[in-house]
Formats: structure tokens, C-alpha cells, sequence
């Protein structure tokens, strides 16, 4: 028994694209994960331009915590888009509810108090129309399928 089983690559027929825009998907969320969990202020100050003087150790902690959860979901994303394509529409519309629950949240449910918007925020309205459109691609079987 093996913690990766046999690939799922061949059942998948969708387009290749969308599973490469997957994996970009993947190591761009592993990226930020790796920011936030190594840099002293998990980019918190640095990069988010939050004010740590108050609770500045809670919110460094958070930040921590949401880049170890940022690393294994774009570990997922990367290795399902690689070797379980038949994962990918699956993981594409996890991805748009996630990026549309996030804007919600920072655009309109919760927005900063200062008005001060991180970098993820314009990042991410520009994610959701590209994870759309490539969920729509993997799910539209390709005409001719290249070995």
C-alpha cells in the first residue's frame, strides 16, 4: 500500500490547460503558505501592512496558522492536478468558493476598519473569472486527446 494511489490521469477528460492552470493554482497558494509560516511576522506587517502593536503576537500566530493550511491545500491542488486530473472540476469549484467566500468576506462582509486592503484582496478578484473559466474548460471533454 502506497500513500499516493495509482493516477487517475487517464480517466480525466478535460482540458490539459485546466489542469495546468490547477497546478499554478496549487504552488501559488503553497507560496503564500510558506511566506506566512517563515517570515517573523507571517507578512502580517511586512506585506499586509497590519499594525502589530496591539495583539500583534495573536495575529502573527493566525497568519501561521492560515499558511500551514495554505501549504497542504496547495500540496493538494498540485499533486491532484498532476497526478489525479479526474480531481481537477472537483477542485476548481472548491477553489472558486473559496476565493468567492473571500472576497465576500474582505469586500463586503468584513472589511478592514482602516479601509487597508492586503495584496490578496486584488489578487483574488482576478483568481475567480480564471478559476471559472478553467473549471468550464475540465469540464468540456477535449476533441482529440494527445498521448
Amino acid at each position: 500500500m502506497s500513500i499516493l494511489p495509482s493516477s487517475t490521469n487517464a480517466d480525466y477528460l478535460g482540458a490539459r490547460l485546466a489542469a495546468h492552470f490547477l497546478t499554478l493554482v496549487g504552488v501559488m497558494t503553497i507560496i503564500p503558505g510558506l511566506i506566512h509560516t517563515l517570515l517573523p511576522d507571517g507578512g502580517a506587517g511586512v506585506i499586509a501592512g497590519l499594525d502589530l502593536s496591539r495583539s500583534g503576537a495573536t495575529i502573527v500566530s493566525i497568519f501561521a496558522w492560515a499558511g500551514a493550511t495554505q501549504i497542504v491545500w496547495g500540496t493538494t491542488l498540485t499533486i491532484a492536478s498532476l497526478r489525479y486530473r479526474s480531481l481537477v472540476p472537483l477542485l476548481l469549484a472548491l477553489v472558486a468558493v473559496e476565493r468567492s467566500l473571500i472576497a465576500l468576506n474582505i469586500w463586503v462582509l468584513k472589511p478592514s476598519a482602516v479601509g487597508h486592503r492586503p495584496p490578496e484582496a486584488y489578487a483574488t478578484l482576478i483568481t475567480i473569472p480564471l478559476v471559472l473559466a478553467a473549471l468550464a474548460l475540465s469540464m468540456r471533454a477535449e476533441r482529440t486527446r494527445r498521448a
